[in-house]
C-alpha cells in the first residue's frame, strides 16, 4: 500500500476513534474486576484520592495498535521496519500487564529485578533482530555521520537504549496525562524524521501514526481528574517501542533530546538517590521523580503537565531541526 498524508491520518483518526468507543466498556470491565491501581503511601498526600482508579488502559492501547497496523499493512512481511517496534510493543506490553495486575491484587508489582530481566531479554532480542536485518553496525551522529563501533557494541547500545527509554517514561507516569501527552509529542517528532528520512520510511511513520492516535484516545479519559491509568503495560511497552523506532530511523543520538522530559524525570531519581547516600539522609528534591517536588512547591497537578507537555513539544521540534539540519549538512 502506498502511504501518504492521507493514510496517515486515516490511521491515526482510526486509532483514536476506536479508543474513544472501545475504553468506556473497558473501563467499566476493569471496575467490575478491581482492577484498580494501589498508590503508594510514601508518594505525595494527595495522590490518595486516586486509590482503585482503574489501570491497566495501556492494554487496550497495545491490542488496537496491533490490530490497526495489521489491518492497514503498517505491518506485515514486506514492512519489517515495523516490525521490531511492535514486537517490542507487545513483548514489554505482556510484563507490564502482568505487574499491573500484580499491583491491583496484591498491591505490590514485580520486583525491580524480575522486571529489570524481562526487559533486558525483549532489549536485547529487539537489538539483534535489528542489527542483523539492517545490517547497522554504527550509530548515526549528528553532523558527523556514521560512526562504526561494531556490530556486538551496537547491540549493548541498542538493548541499553531500549531499556533506559522504557524505564524512563514508566518513571514519568505519575501525573495524569503527564507520560501519554509528552510519549505523543515524542512520536510525532519521529513520524516526521520517518518520513523525511533517507530512504524515507513511510511505513513506520504510519505505525508512529496509529500509536498517535491511540494515545490521543487514551488521554481523553486520563487527563486530570483521570478515569483510568495507563498502567506498566503502556508506559513500559510504549518507552520500548520509542526508542525501537529511533534505531530503525537511525535516530537513537536524538532521542534524549526528543525525550528530554523522561531524561530529566529519570536524572532527578538518579540524582535524588545518589545525593541522599553520599550525604547520609540528605535530598537534592522534595520528592522525585521532579514532578512530585513541584507538586510539594504548590503547582497544580494540571499546571505541571502542561508545563511538561510544552517542553516536550519544544524538544521535539528541536530534535526535528537538529535531525534536518544534519542531514542537510551531509548532503
Amino acid at each position: 500500500m502506498r502511504i501518504g498524508t492521507v493514510e496517515l491520518i486515516q490511521g491515526l483518526l482510526l486509532a483514536f476513534i476506536l479508543v474513544v468507543i472501545l475504553m468506556p466498556p473497558y473501563i467499566r470491565l476493569l471496575r467490575y474486576l478491581r482492577f484498580g491501581k494501589n498508590i503508594r503511601e510514601e508518594g505525595p498526600a494527595s495522590h490518595q484520592v486516586k486509590q482503585g482508579v482503574p489501570t491497566g488502559g495501556g492494554i487496550l492501547l497495545i491490542l488496537i495498535v496491533a490490530a490497526i497496523a495489521l489491518f492497514l499493512g503498517a505491518v506485515g512481511p514486506d514492512t519489517w521496519d515495523t516490525f521490531s517496534p511492535l514486537a517490542a510493543l507487545l513483548g514489554v506490553g505482556a510484563l507490564g500487564a502482568y505487574d499491573d495486575y500484580r499491583n491491583a491484587k496484591t498491591g505490590t508489582g514485580i520486583s525491580v529485578r524480575g522486571k529489570l530481566i524481562w526487559q533486558v531479554v525483549v532489549a536485547v532480542l529487539a537489538a539483534v533482530y535489528i542489527q542483523r536485518h539492517f545490517n547497522i553496525d554504527a550509530i548515526r551522529v549528528p553532523f558527523a555521520g556514521d560512526v562504526s563501533i561494531g556490530p556486538w557494541l551496537y547491540i549493548l547500545f541498542a538493548a541499553f537504549a531500549i531499556v533506559a527509554a522504557s524505564n524512563g517514561v514508566n518513571i514519568t507516569d505519575g501525573l495524569d496525562g503527564l507520560a501519554g501527552g509528552t510519549l505523543a509529542f515524542s512520536f510525532v517528532a519521529y513520524m516526521i524524521i520517518a518520513l523525511l528520512n533517507v530512504p524515507h520510511q513511510p511505513n513506520l511513520a504510519l505505525l508512529c501514526a496509529i500509536i498517535i492516535g491511540a494515545i490521543m484516545g487514551f488521554l481523553w479519559f486520563n487527563v486530570h481528574p483521570a478515569q483510568v491509568i495507563m498502567g506498566d503495560s503502556g508506559s513500559l511497552s510504549l518507552g520500548a517501542a520509542l526508542a525501537v523506532t529511533a534505531l530503525i530511523t537511525g535516530q537513537i543520538v536524538v532521542l534524549p533530546l526528543i525525550g528530554l522530559v523522561f531524561v530529566v524525570e529519570t536524572g532527578s531519581v538518579i540524582l535524588q538517590v545518589a545525593y541522599f547516600k553520599a550525604t547520609g539522609g540528605r535530598r537534592i528534591f522534595r520528592m522525585s521523580p521532579i514532578h512530585h517536588h513541584f507538586e510539594l512547591l504548590g503547582w497544580d497537578e494540571e499546571k505541571i503537565t502542561v508545563r511538561f507537555w510544552i517542553v516536550a513539544v519544544l524538544a521535539g521540534l528541536l530534535g526535528v531541526t537538529l535531525f534536518m539540519a544534519s542531514i542537510n549538512s551531509l548532503a
